[in-house]
């Protein structure tokens, strides 16, 4: 039985082809680990390098085994080769990643309390008032990756007093914990002594009773957000911005602000240049550069209704606290170049009340987004309103509604 010619010509076009793509794909190496070692190979090596992928283009894909033998010789392969290029590709993508963060976005993690209920910090949340169903519900490494919550829940086993001396740092690196005694039983919760002592309530000179159940809830890790940093440079600021700033300068009863609590803050502007600002009961007023009236804020930006509200944890802005402001009726005028900024949580925000307007030079970038945890306030900042609940009363240093998730 005769060979089919047609066959027989598409077998050797696909070998020949295989050939071809097998060349072509030996070339490429070669011009890449031209480019790529350009700096570190000799004149000589770069120009018989040069004339080997000039020879290669052209020739017969049989001679393939002959070029890689010479292209051996030429520029002979690197020991690990592919773990160095492993380590450039992560130099690179490192080189990108930090590029973005300096340039464009950079991660923060909200610390204190100042801006709730709009941003948290590190915050206690009662089980009985979170908000969120989904809460306490699932395995705790899931619990803690969704919602960055740790269980912190204090139930006596044997009656006894708080033992002050017994507090010790209890944490695994990764996250702070603190174990003390009650009586013969040593207990542990979730946070450092400070918060742990702010939201357990723990008494000295208290008999505790079996079964008693001091507290029962979750401790977040607080918000952690994305702040982009290049629309300061495109677009004036605008009054409502949360904008992150650094404390370079910035002085507080005689200290520096860096040294007091951090290197960087995140408040709302309240100020823009040449604006006049006073409080009248509770209510910041403002009469805007060339303006002959006070106005209330809320009525120059609807972004400040929130806070006026009375809901959901927000209070507005409070007087008889700081240097700047603290008397009703006292004005400030802010300089040129400069902004005032305010804690949403005013009745707990170190701000500029206390250490004046901030420069220009010291602000780093406006609050973008929320990423971490999936709360109620994931995603873009200051897109959701106020939780439909009275402020109510002072409890435990901040409201009860904040408390919530």
């Amino acid at each position: 039985m005769g060979e089919n010619p047609g066959f027989l010509r598409r077998y050797f076009a696909g070998i020949f082809s295989r050939r071809q793509k097998a060349m072509n794909k030996f070339v490429a190496e070669m011009r890449l680990r031209r480019h790529a070692d350009d700096d570190i190979l000799s004149p000589a090596v770069r120009a018989d390098l040069d004339a080997l992928i000039d020879e290669a283009r052209s020739a017969d894909p049989g001679r393939m085994k002959e070029l890689e033998e010479r292209y051996a010789r030429i520029a002979p392969p690197y020991r690990h080769r592919k773990i160095r290029e492993l380590l450039d590709l992560l130099l690179v993508v490192g080189a990108v990643a930090f590029g973005i963060r300096g340039l464009y976005f950079q991660p923060f993690r909200i610390p204190t309390s100042s801006m709730q209920p709009t941003l948290y910090g590190i915050h206690f949340m009662e089980r009985e008032n979170a908000t969120n169903p989904l809460l306490g519900k699932l395995p705790q490494p899931i619990n803690w990756l969704l919602f960055s919550a740790r269980p912190a829940k204090l139930e006596v086993r044997t009656a006894g007093e708080l033992d002050l001396n017994s507090f010790r740092r209890a944490g695994d690196g990764v996250s702070d914990s603190t174990a003390f005694r009650i009586g013969p039983v040593e207990y542990k919760l979730p946070g450092d002594f400070r918060k742990v002592e702010e939201y357990s309530n723990l008494e000295l000179s208290r008999p505790y009773r079996p079964g008693e159940v001091v507290c029962d809830g979750f401790l977040s890790l607080g918000d952690h957000l994305f702040v982009e940093r290049f629309s300061l440079y495109l677009f004036p600021l605008r009054r409502g911005d949360i904008v992150v700033f650094n404390t370079d300068g910035l002085i507080a009863d005689n200290r520096k602000l860096s040294d007091v609590s951090g290197y960087y803050y995140i408040k709302r502007l309240v100020g823009l240049p040449g604006d006049t600002l006073k409080i009248v009961d509770n209510v910041l007023q403002v009469k805007p550069r060339g303006a002959k009236e006070f106005k209330p804020i809320y009525e120059l930006d609807p972004v400040f209704e929130k806070l006026y509200s009375g809901k959901g944890g927000y209070q507005g802005h409070l007087n008889f606290m700081g240097h700047h402001l603290a008397e009703p009726g006292s004005e400030y005028v802010v300089p040129e170049d400069h902004y005032f900024m305010m804690g949403d949580n005013s009745q707990f925000s170190l701000d500029s009340r206390f250490f004046g307007a901030v420069p220009r030079e010291n602000l780093v970038g406006k609050a973008w987004i929320v990423f971490w945890p999936f709360s109620r306030r994931w995603g873009r900042i200051d897109r959701v309103g106020p939780v439909d609940a009275p402020t109510g009363e002072a409890r435990r240093g901040t409201f009860p509604v904040m408390y919530r998730q």
